[in-house]
């Protein structure tokens, strides 16, 4: 309290301070110094441009394909590169600590949770308390915190249970909020009578499974537009083998997600939907430091920003590293995909390969082209270019659980190891459902600059 009570007073004098070098009774604003966005770890500044978004090639398969189109993008941050093993580890551990730390509490809120919150709905976790992961039989409720910290893990090889492992968070529904229809009035202080908004929500039954419906909710005020989101985050390690039938993939089942040996490789078997999470799991860690500046939020690349980002500053590149050929002078390839008719090892790398194994675009940014396709923020439409804004353009859905899988498809971009050299052109786009979880696709994050 007393220390709430310094920093009012202190800001109180900061702002009398600053009021009399102001002259009285003239409009003069309120501002702050200037300031300036400290980059984010892991990230490169892809400054703000235009470029002739669209297929720069005739289409290999003869298919329909939108008109290129001059379009602007604003500044932003994008990480160097696809998200990697060892970094969506640091998320399932973060998750597997919380779920855990929640159990823990409800047998010791004062350790586990933060003071003043043991009694809400929610309590806040105490991450300084140290989870007894080998739990002395000297404690008195050994036998409790034993039996919950085995409840995370099979009985049978002793290894992490993930179905334990879910997130839940909440987001703004800005396709609801951005109707005209639900517009606020300021002359009423309120929104238009019987104005309705579409929203999901997530509970976890009596069965332990997630359960995600869509409910009509009348709107009365801007609580209305958040929906609640329940998700378990774990890869999806069996993808190596449902992708490819009649191969001997089991190695990379049993070890590519979790082996230290594949740190630096990037992470695959993660829908669209868990690398939205872990979007806003990344943003609650970087708030979670004190005194931390305020930004925009960790979120997916639009299919704008990533195309522009792929290009590297060249208008009309074909390639991420500009040039119309998939190789050097030298024969040697430049990016991680699948050429001379299937020899997968000719380009160095049978699957995936290191992270930044290749040289980076003129923007500093690795394999924009190969490795792994990646998801982007924007829903699928095949005609999309004919009507999308020429400023900032993107064509985004939030799919309801209650539409057709049609509503679910969402652009992946770059293509993979597995994909023949068209697909690594930086025009060139795709789209996979939302939900599906595969061993060539992964994803990077991106976050707005805030600024000019």
């Amino acid at each position: 309290m007393r220390k709430q009570l310094f920093v009012s007073a202190f800001i109180a004098m900061a702002l009398l301070m600053i009021g009399c070098s102001q002259p009285k009774g003239e409009l003069v604003g309120v501002y702050q110094k200037s300031w300036d966005e400290t980059a984010p770890y892991g990230m490169t500044f892809v400054k703000k441009g235009s470029f002739v978004m669209g297929p720069n090639d005739q289409s290999a398969t003869w298919a329909i394909q939108t008109q290129p189109k001059t379009v602007s993008v604003d500044a932003f941050w994008m990480d160097e590169t696809e998200i990697t093993n060892g970094e969506y580890r640091q998320f399932v551990h973060w998750v597997r600590d919380s779920v855990l730390m929640r159990k823990l509490g409800a047998i010791d809120p004062q350790t586990y949770f933060l003071p003043g919150t043991e009694d809400d709905s929610i309590p806040v976790l105490n991450w300084k308390a140290k989870i007894p992961w080998g739990a002395s039989k000297k404690d008195p409720k050994f036998e409790e915190v034993a039996t919950i910290i085995d409840s995370m893990f099979y009985e049978e090889d002793h290894g992490l249970d993930a179905s334990k492992l879910v997130y839940q968070y909440t987001y703004r529904n800005y396709d609801e909020i951005n109707k005209r229809a639900n517009e606020f009035d300021p002359r009423t202080n309120g929104y238009r009578l019987n104005a309705k908004v579409r929203v999901d929500n997530a509970y976890i039954d009596e069965n332990g499974r997630i359960v995600n419906e869509t409910n009509i909710k009348p709107l009365t005020s801007r609580k209305v537009f958040f929906s609640r989101r329940i998700i378990n985050i774990y890869p999806d390690t069996i993808c190596w083998g449902r992708d490819f039938s009649f191969a001997y993939n089991e190695p990379y089942i049993k070890l590519y997600f979790s082996h230290p040996g594949y740190g630096e490789y990037p992470v695959v078997g993660v829908s669209w939907e868990q690398a939205v999470a872990f979007c806003d799991w990344r943003t609650r860690l970087y708030g979670s430091v004190p005194n931390r500046q305020q930004i925009h939020d960790y979120r997916l690349p639009t299919e704008s920003e990533w195309e522009y980002a792929a290009r590297g500053g060249r208008n009309v590149a074909l390639y991420p590293w500009g040039g119309n050929y998939i190789r050097t002078k030298k024969g040697c390839f430049l990016a991680n995909f699948k050429p001379l008719r299937g020899n997968y090892t000719v380009d160095g790398s049978l699957l995936t390969a290191r992270v930044g194994t290749y040289a980076p675009n003129d923007f500093g940014l690795f394999d924009m082209a190969g490795n792994v396709s990646e998801w982007t923020s924007s829903a699928y439409h095949s005609s999309a270019n004919t009507f999308l804004n020429d400023l900032n353009p993107s064509y985004e859905y939030n799919a309801k659980e209650t539409d057709p899988d049609k509503l679910k498809q969402k652009v992946i971009r770059g293509g993979s190891w597995k994909d023949i050299g068209v697909y690594l052109q930086c025009g060139v786009r795709s789209y996979e459902y939302q939900y599906e979880r595969r061993s060539y696709i992964g994803f990077r994050c991106v976050r707005s600059y805030i600024g000019d």
